[in-house]
């Protein structure tokens, strides 16, 4: 099992905090809209979870 990390897109304000900190530069933020994880690079490694100023990215458990 891997962890991932999910962002609530609808409540993401676009700070660019996670893409800060993430270590595989797997999160993005195109168009200043809000975040988005590119999951063939996440490792779930949970630092932008901890980041988050709005409390909207979450780990997730997966089968792959």
């Amino acid at each position: 099992m891997k962890k991932r990390a999910v962002i609530q897109k609808k409540n993401c304000v676009a700070c660019g905090c996670c893409v800060k900190v993430c270590p595989r530069s797997a999160i993005s933020v195109p168009l200043g809209i809000h975040a988005e994880i590119d999951y063939g690079l996440c490792v779930g490694c949970g630092k932008c979870v901890k980041e988050c100023p709005a409390s909207i990215i979450t780990l997730e458990v997966t089968d792959s």
